[in-house]
């Protein structure tokens, strides 16, 4: 039998075809399954997206705002690079308005009524600042950001004896040693060095000084406030509008809770300084001590026992709450004061009359009681140019604010103050800088003071607004009969603060010279 035509061929030696084209892997069709998967995760993504919409319509419903909002980061862009021009088109918008930033609902009041009734509604919105705030500022500190209702009002009443006529008279003469000390510091620098020099940073430096010097006198050591004040300005950097949130090496908030750290310590100490001092029968000096000296007052009713650390974590809130915001106003007050002098000359005038020529005279509450003009040009320049624009809430619950309208529980809602400022029915010509207005006591400045929310309103409204104009006013004081400045305009010199952590570092430049009889 012939077995060669069945017989078959081992696969092993079997000969290759003689091509291969093997199929590319982008070719291949995907199974079910895979296309199953990639349809549900496409289906997700769109119905969240339209979700996320959704819900922005629902909340914002007849409120001025985008029609609809960018998905996931909404109004990010505009946050990171903020302009008074978009903050005035926002406002402009309507008395309440709507925009969205990472899916964050916030809900923009520009007029004075809704602005004060934010303000003056402790049962349905707290302030809440930015996300980093508790990580930089410790979430137990009591500063007022972080507490409301009775155990606000309570703990604000025990402060109050920091801020009488006696205790701002203890106040005085420290704040003219350290501002003299800094404006003859600005002076020799400026006799090295004959061109106009920005004024942000050394400004702050002066203010930082002062405010250190008033709230812990000799109990804080020179060195430990230069080392609270080189660091302080990464506080400042994380409390940005928009910034990485987790304290990670190297990130800002991180390296502003390490600052926080320094200037807690040495707060926390100079605090165990003052009760030994006070303890051994010293009279008070600076704010600590008038602080000590009032709980072992018989008479003072409230809590008596405070440790070290919550009387520096007190103080490090002070400072929080006046170092930017009081800069800012001191430096638009420098600015003011360049940019009119007829202003000047009338603040010179005034100073000549109370001073009697005797120039090195210290000063005394009194006698800053007599700068009625001064005062004048202090608060047309905050007015103007206000430190703070304005102030986030958080709605605890949901808010109705107005007839029409009820902020969602949890959004943010953000009082601002410029259009009461600007109003021009309470000020006219609101945008020019005239001092004048506030020395009329009928004039409709001061006949309508719910407009003049530089400070704020309600449970909130900042405690230690006398010590900040009053600092201000000693300050420009000072400055106007030790020296003379121009202001050198660049294009960023009126730029309006934002918020006061973007002041321009070059904002402000003055050329500095000596008055020869100062």
């Amino acid at each position: 039998m012939d077995r060669s035509a069945s017989a078959s061929m081992p696969s092993s030696t079997a000969s290759p075809p003689l091509y291969s084209f093997p199929i590319a892997s982008f070719l291949n069709l995907p199974k079910a399954k895979e296309l199953s998967a990639l349809y549900t995760s496409a289906a997700i993504i769109i119905s969240l997206l339209v979700l996320e919409q959704a819900v922005y319509r629902y909340k914002k419903r007849h409120l001025p705002g985008a029609a609809w909002t960018i998905p996931l980061i909404g109004k990010f862009a505009d946050s990171v690079a903020p302009s008074m021009e978009a903050y005035k088109r926002q406002w402009d918008a309507g008395a309440l308005s709507a925009v969205s930033v990472f899916n964050i609902f916030i809900v923009m009041a520009s007029s004075n009524e809704y602005a004060r009734k934010i303000l003056n509604s402790p049962t349905y919105a707290e302030p809440c600042l930015v996300h980093s705030a508790k990580k930089v500022l410790r979430p137990d500190n009591w500063c007022v950001v972080f507490l409301t209702g009775k155990v606000h009002v309570d703990y604000r009443r025990g402060l109050n004896a920091l801020f009488t006529r006696k205790a701002l008279g203890i106040y005085v003469p420290i704040q003219e040693a350290v501002c003299r000390k800094h404006l003859t510091r600005w002076l020799a620098a400026a006799g090295k060095n004959s061109s106009s020099q920005p004024i942000m940073m050394i400004a702050r430096h002066l203010n930082m000084e002062t405010s250190l010097a008033v709230f812990c006198g000799s109990h804080i050591p020179e060195h430990a406030a230069q080392d609270i004040n080189d660091k302080y300005w990464a506080i400042t950097q994380s409390l940005e509008l928009v910034n990485f949130p987790f304290a990670f090496p190297g990130t800002k908030v991180y390296k502003a809770v390490q600052a926080r750290k320094v200037a807690l310590h040495w707060l926390e100490l100079a605090a165990h300084k003052s009760k030994i001092a006070m303890a051994n029968g010293g009279e008070p000096e600076c704010m600590l001590d008038e602080w000590v000296r009032s709980l072992a007052d018989p008479a003072y009713k409230g809590r008596k026992e405070f440790s070290d650390l919550e009387m520096a974590m007190v103080l490090f809130s002070f400072l929080f709450a006046s170092q930017d915001a009081m800069s800012s106003g001191l430096i638009y007050g420098f600015q003011h004061l360049a940019d009119h002098p007829e202003v000047l000359s009338k603040v010179r005038e005034e100073q000549e009359r109370i001073r009697q020529g005797n120039y090195l005279k210290p000063l005394t509450l009194e006698m800053i009681d007599q700068m009625t003009y001064l005062y004048a040009v202090v608060k047309e320049s905050m007015r103007t140019k206000p430190p703070v624009l304005m102030v986030p809430y958080k709605a605890t619950r949901a808010f109705p604010i107005s007839d029409d309208y009820t902020v969602p529980a949890n959004s943010m809602v953000i009082p601002s103050f410029y259009n009461s400022l600007h109003d021009p029915e309470v000020y006219p010509n609101p945008e020019e800088f005239i001092p004048e207005r506030w020395l009329d006591p009928n004039g409709s400045a001061n006949a309508n003071p719910k407009n003049y929310l530089v400070f704020g309103s309600g449970p909130h409204r900042c405690i230690g607004l006398e010590y900040a104009q009053m600092n201000i006013v000693l300050t420009l004081a000072t400055a106007a009969v030790m020296m003379n400045f121009e202001h050198d305009v660049t294009p960023q010199s009126h730029l309006s603060d934002i918020i006061a952590t973007i002041f321009p570092k070059d904002g402000c430049r003055l050329k500095l010279t000596p008055r020869t009889y100062a």
